[in-house]
């Protein structure tokens, strides 16, 4: 190529982003329009519209969350990120708790969307990450940053002390504020992590290289209108999606704990596979992971705050025998995708495990199933650290290198900043792993 041809092919490049990103906005439209006009018609019009709402706005965000990374941290702009795309879940869940205090029936089916949502999460998203970098670049896994120790510790602090809720038969304002507690933590050390110069492409190009006052408004207001759209598509969308199966004889209780988390997960979904589409796997797992400590401490912990005060006095949310058990398999499932990736990497046969044992817990059909599958999580979990000499290693360092990468510390900025392995241009396995 020309010099002279170089200004039309970059030409070229910004309308079609122009485009794309003028596609992302009007997609949700449509739906915005009809909500806040009190539409409320057929559900398979609401779900389809409010649907592509949401992917409209995933798009948006995963654009604002690569431009942001011009003015803090990759760990800031991504737990920001992860955030707001799970606002259709919190959103979902908190409908559920609030209406508990004055339906006690509804109080199960708080736990199962939010015990469905972590197990997706991590069974379908962490897995679909390692597909997807496997279907596009060939690697047989992905590398996290070396600075992402500290969420990693952080889950699993959270995953400890979730094992010992069912054993109190409810949640309590107690657990909200260890959970926020934790939250805290992790927002804090993704606002302390290293900035970095980004690699711009597509629409998130045109945002990130305009003049600084702007570029802050454009994210914001990328931000700002993604939120909006998501906060007024998610409720109607699984609700859509929940009647629609209805007219099918589908079990309410599942629609409430798999389609419904399904619907309201599928802006992190797509934004995270966006990000491993283009060659960033590292960004893609990092959003992954950032969702699940949303999902896992904040989530959670709001569960009972909300409860509470839609019941005028504090109150502990109920927990039935059978919503304890959702609440084992989903610690066990989390455990054992701690040990994982806890050497800081998730292979093609960790991917897959993750997948399998989610499906088969998922389709299994005889009673007391969901026990046996949070024992064998748990027990798979101790046998990896007790006979992978590497990963009880990694354990055993992990509260060593969270301290480290929160002490602020220069030996703390180079360990949060440096990706393992190096990335190497020639192999494009490597590009996935570091997410260059």
């Amino acid at each position: 190529m020309s010099a002279s041809d170089e200004p039309i092919g970059s030409e070229r490049a910004t309308r079609r982003d122009v485009v794309f990103m003028t596609i992302a906005i009007a997609v949700g439209l449509p739906w915005l329009f009809l909500r806040f006009q009190g539409y409320h018609g057929d559900p398979a019009i609401v779900a389809a519209l409010s649907g592509l709402a949401i992917v409209g706005a995933a798009f948006l965000l995963s654009w604002a969350a690569e431009a942001f990374e011009k003015d803090v941290s990759q760990a800031l702009a991504l737990a920001l990120l992860a955030l707001i795309a799970v606002l259709p879940e919190y959103a979902v869940d908190m409908v559920f708790a609030w209406k508990a205090a004055s339906d006690p029936t509804q109080a199960s089916y708080a736990i199962a969307n939010m015990t469905g949502a972590n197990r997706l999460l991590i069974g379908i998203g962490w897995s679909a990450i390692v597909l997807v970098a496997w279907l596009r670049f060939r690697a047989h896994k992905v590398t996290l940053e070396r600075g992402q120790a500290i969420e990693i510790a952080i889950l699993l602090v959270a995953t400890l002390y979730s094992f010992t809720i069912p054993m109190r038969g409810g949640l309590s304002l107690f657990d909200t504020v260890v959970f926020a507690a934790l939250f805290g933590l992790y927002a804090w050390a993704a606002s302390r992590a290293e900035s970095h110069e980004p690699e711009l492409v597509g629409p998130a190009r045109i945002v990130g290289n305009l003049p600084t006052t702007k570029r802050r408004f454009g994210v914001g207001a990328l931000f700002l209108f993604a939120a909006t759209t998501i906060f007024a598509s998610a409720e109607p969308f699984a609700e859509g999606l929940v009647e629609s199966g209805l007219q099918f004889g589908i079990d309410e209780f599942l629609l409430v704990q798999w389609l419904a988390p399904l619907a309201s997960e599928s802006p992190e979904f797509l934004i995270a596979i966006l990000f491993t589409w283009r060659g960033n796997a590292a960004a893609g797992m990092r959003a992954m992971v950032s969702s699940k400590v949303n999902q896992w401490t904040l989530l959670i912990g709001t569960l009972a705050l909300v409860y509470s005060i839609a019941s005028g006095r504090p109150a502990s949310l109920p927990i039935d025998g059978r919503q304890a058990m959702e609440l084992f398999l989903t610690s066990a499932q989390s455990l054992f995708a701690i040990v994982l990736i806890v050497a800081l990497a998730l292979d093609w046969r960790g991917a897959l495990a993750l997948f399998v044992l989610f499906v088969l817990q998922l389709v299994a059909p005889w009673e007391g199933a969901h026990f046996w599958f949070a024992v064998a999580y748990v027990v798979m979990a101790i046998g990896l650290l007790l006979f992978d000499a590497n990963r009880r290693a990694a354990f055993l360092r992990l509260p060593s290198e969270a301290r480290l990468a929160l002490s602020g510390s220069p030996m703390a900025a180079e360990l949060v900043a440096e990706p393992s392995p190096t990335p190497s241009p020639a192999h494009p396995e490597s590009r996935v792993q570091s997410g260059h």
